[in-house]
């Protein structure tokens, strides 16, 4: 597995292609990311790179994240995300992601969190339809049975009702890359990606499942 990149969704635009026809992207900043810690199987009983990203001041950080910080000379990060590897010779501390591992063309998975909606009702949550309109009707929106009465008495667990909708880790499968712009760390990727603009983003390479 090739070792992925940290960004920021910055929001959506379109792209024409050669065809003429607009492709619609979204824009992720991605990177630079810090190798902060390297792990063997001699240390840890596997092989893995953690890196870091998101510059922020030395007070949004306790003691024990700045003193692990220090390891790599890095400056006080935000996030840390560990990747798991076959081999990590090539690897530093400190050493820098950059969107050059990727390339236009590539297929990638991004995992990132859902927009929160707060509470949401059946038919918003579930797309549920809804009941008759007509004059005198008492179920416009309403869930209707919920199930048997005497048996089982009880509502069973992961039944499909109201309650809390989004903010949840999504993962989007084999999207790909229209475009890399390594001036600017940018990645462009054709369709929508989880989260509002500015939410945290992990771009990993997409695997290849074998038949």
């Amino acid at each position: 597995m090739s070792i992925g990149i940290l960004g920021t969704k910055l929001g959506m635009t379109q792209l024409f292609n050669q065809e003429g026809k607009a492709v619609p992207v979204t824009v992720i900043q991605a990177g630079p990311c810090i190798v902060t810690q390297i792990k063997t199987k001699q240390t840890d009983g596997y092989t893995a790179v953690q890196v870091g990203y998101g510059e922020v001041t030395a007070k949004a950080l306790n003691s024990p994240q700045l003193g692990h910080l220090k390891k790599s000379e890095a400056s006080p990060l935000r996030h840390l995300h560990e990747y798991r590897l076959d081999t990590v010779d090539e690897f530093q501390l400190g050493q820098q992601i950059k969107v050059d591992t990727f390339t236009e063309g590539q297929q990638v998975d991004l995992i990132g969190t859902s927009i929160g909606r707060g509470f949401a009702g059946y038919q918003r949550r579930h797309h549920f339809g809804r009941g008759p309109m007509s004059h005198g009707s008492k179920n416009h929106r309403l869930p209707g049975s919920t199930g048997a009465g005497t048996t089982p008495g009880r509502v069973y667990p992961g039944k499909r009702m109201a309650g809390r909708l989004g903010g949840e880790q999504v993962t989007i499968k084999k999207l790909r890359i229209i475009k890399v712009d390594v001036e600017r760390n940018l990645l462009l990727v054709q369709g929508s990606v989880p989260g509002k603009p500015g939410a945290l983003l992990n771009v990993i390479p997409a695997r290849k499942v074998g038949r």
